[in-house]
């Protein structure tokens, strides 16, 4: 059965992708997990009651899900923007359609890590690496019953955005967990902007991490920052 409607994490990545190369340099990044002992200790804002969502907590260097089993290594000098992410959302959403207004007030999705190589509104040369990570209830997605069925409507999206499709979704052991995982890439201007997305469901949620960088090496060592806790 098809997936209608559109995953939270859609939004973000258009985000991104029109924070891609281009004019201009920002380097601050007083944001950043590494540049204050302060921010290391904080964690992010806790998703709304209504959602269910353990929001997780940024543990050093690593966000970590206590829910999901779930860490992410963040490489120093990132900017977090995971409040400013979840604000823009409700902040934006204007859509009246059914749809739009089932997914705002059913879903209950949210951002659970939003971390940039530099902030998404500053331009750059260089592709913005980012790693987004998102849960949303599989309920709010009727006849969703594999991860795969996620992939299709971000798949929409990213090709709408100018990726295409490395090849078809594929299976990924990430320790103890299967993910399923699919590429894209866009070349923009001189330079390709490369994109994965890892998704698996679990207690409920349908949770995704999907990261950006730009060389498959970038993208690789995000990826491998990716962990799971073994039984």
């Amino acid at each position: 059965m098809r997936v209608s409607f559109v995953p939270v994490v859609a939004t973000f990545l258009l985000v991104v992708s029109l924070a891609g190369p281009g004019a201009g340099q920002d380097s601050k990044q007083s944001d950043s997990p590494s540049s204050s002992s302060s921010r290391s200790k904080k964690t992010p804002k806790a998703a709304t009651p209504e959602s269910g969502v353990d929001a997780g907590g940024i543990v050093g260097a690593f966000y970590r899900n206590k829910t999901f089993g779930l860490s992410c290594k963040i490489p120093p000098g990132w900017v977090l923007r995971t409040d400013e992410m979840n604000a823009r959302d409700e902040n934006t959403d204007q859509d009246p359609s059914p749809q739009r207004s089932q997914r705002t007030t059913e879903n209950g999705g949210r951002v659970l890590l939003a971390a940039f190589s530099r902030p998404p509104e500053a331009k750059g040369e260089d592709v913005n690496g980012s790693i987004v990570i998102a849960a949303e209830p599989v309920a709010a997605y009727p006849g969703l019953t594999e991860a795969v069925q996620y992939l299709g409507p971000l798949d929409e999206v990213a090709k709408a955005q100018g990726f295409t499709a490395d090849e078809d979704p594929y299976e990924i052991a990430v320790g103890p967990k299967t993910l399923v995982r699919e590429d894209f890439h866009k070349d923009v201007g001189s330079r390709v902007m490369r994109q994965s997305t890892l998704v698996f469901l679990a207690k409920g949620y349908a949770v995704s991490t999907t990261v950006i960088g730009g060389t498959e090496d970038e993208v690789e060592d995000l990826v491998d920052g990716v962990r799971f806790a073994g039984k």
